[in-house]
């Protein structure tokens, strides 16, 4: 049986004939990468300001959902720009 990422990275299908996602998948997608991306960086970004302190681990979660709304926004605004950048690079 061929892993999964092998039977992905194995087909080399012209860029119009690429599968996509349906909007649903996409929508859903985007909200859990930005949860992730959300909860990850204001973690970190909030323990190099506070340290691992009680008030760190308080501040944490307040500050990750602050921050989703802001991610999923610009997430939804940076991913086709990126996405059109990425395609002329490598000249599709």
């Amino acid at each position: 049986m061929v892993p999964f990422f092998a039977q992905c990275a194995s087909r080399h299908l012209p860029p119009w004939k690429e599968p996509t996602m349906d909007k649903k998948t996409l929508i859903l997608t985007q909200v859990i990468m930005t949860f992730m991306m959300a909860v990850t960086m204001s973690g970190i970004m909030s323990l190099i300001a506070l340290g691992p302190t009680a008030l760190w681990l308080s501040e944490w979660p307040k500050a990750a959902l602050i921050a989703w709304p802001f991610a999923f926004v610009l997430g939804a605004i940076a991913f086709p720009v990126a996405s059109r950048m990425a395609n002329l690079i490598i000249r599709r």
